[in-house]
């Protein structure tokens, strides 16, 4: 099992869960985080503090957001790993509740 990064973080990209991963396991992209599944040691550090529930264990993805397991996986391969926590975009607040964000990912 993983942990998931899943649509709730497009464009907000807090990274409070990222300090807390003792195994390095996110990586950065322009306005989204992602995990490696191979790095993670499903230690559930990462899931309460993201403030805009974006991270599910694999067990419990809701079933929309099932595409961003192999989405982690993917860019978890092309973005750099990320370790310290980085002030969120300025607009981050705008985006917290909207849904339908998959069209703004950048790779």
């Amino acid at each position: 099992m993983t942990y998931v990064v899943t649509e709730s973080c497009i464009r907000c990209k807090y990274t409070d869960c990222v300090e807390v991963c003792p195994v390095d396991c996110f990586h950065e992209g322009p306005n989204f985080l992602s995990i490696d599944p191979e790095e993670c040691i499903d230690c559930a550090l990462c899931e309460p503090e993201c403030p805009v529930n974006a991270i599910f264990a694999e067990d419990d993805l809701p079933e929309d957001q099932m595409k961003f397991l192999e989405l982690n996986i993917e860019l978890s391969k092309i973005w750099p790993v990320i370790n310290e926590q980085k002030d969120p975009p300025d607009d981050a607040a705008d985006w917290d509740d909207k849904p339908d964000k998959l069209k703004y990912l950048e790779k």
